[in-house]
């Protein structure tokens, strides 16, 4: 089992991201931390495989943390999971060795994915075999990288275009349950369709923590 370390300073977005790792049978959370400082302190005494780190943090921000993890010769992962999505931090994390990059907010199928990655890579790298061009290509991701795009099995231009005039038609956010309503599409379809669309860009979604009960996820036209 693969143990994780999340560093993160938004309490609810630590949770959910805890929530995210505890899907996934392979992996178990073994500590949370609010910042870089703190992370490095558990780093100094504890060991783990891989690393969820938010950028933006108090005192030490996530790429300033991750400089420190590399110069300390801290064997693990590191999976960058940050609301900053310019082109100069994901470029600064992926020269410092990150894994990947997830741009909040996300679907739990791409963090899952992000998971899997990691764990195949492992895998491979330490079962102890030669390595033939087609994984290291795969390590690489070079093969993913020539990959065509194609839309996911189940969208249709129709429903996505129904989605996208609802939110066109409003100034502010619009959660999942409004747009079903506005829409007469089902929440569970409105949901996959969310999540592709905001993978795609042409979505932005927000996390609105003030709901008085469960953080709910709110959407606009991205312009």
């Amino acid at each position: 089992m693969y143990k994780v370390l999340i560093v993160e300073d938004d309490p609810m977005v630590a949770m959910i991201n805890e929530q995210y790792i505890e899907k996934n049978e392979a992996f178990r959370v073994v500590e949370k931390t609010g910042n870089g400082e703190e992370a490095l302190k558990y780093l100094e005494k504890n060991t783990v495989d891989l690393i969820i780190m938010d950028v933006y943090m108090p005192r030490l921000s996530g790429i300033e943390t991750l400089r420190e993890i590399r110069a300390r010769n801290i064997n693990a992962a590191v999976i960058m999971v940050t609301a900053a999505n310019d082109g100069k931090t994901f470029e600064e994390a992926m020269t410092l060795g990150a894994i990947d990059y997830l741009v909040k907010p996300f679907a739990y199928e791409r963090f899952n994915q992000a998971l899997i990655r990691f764990k195949e890579k492992e895998s491979m790298i330490h079962e102890g075999k030669a390595l033939n061009q087609h994984n290291i290509d795969k390590l690489l991701g070079a093969s993913e990288g020539h990959a065509t795009h194609e839309t996911p099995k189940g969208i249709q231009d129709k429903t996505k275009d129904t989605i996208l005039s609802c939110l066109a038609g409003v100034d502010g956010y619009l959660t999942g349950d409004e747009i079903a309503k506005r829409t007469g599409l089902s929440s569970v379809t409105v949901r996959r369709y969310m999540n592709h669309l905001t993978e795609e860009g042409d979505v932005t979604g927000v996390m609105n923590y003030e709901t008085g009960g469960r953080p709910s996820m709110g959407y606009k036209i991205r312009k």
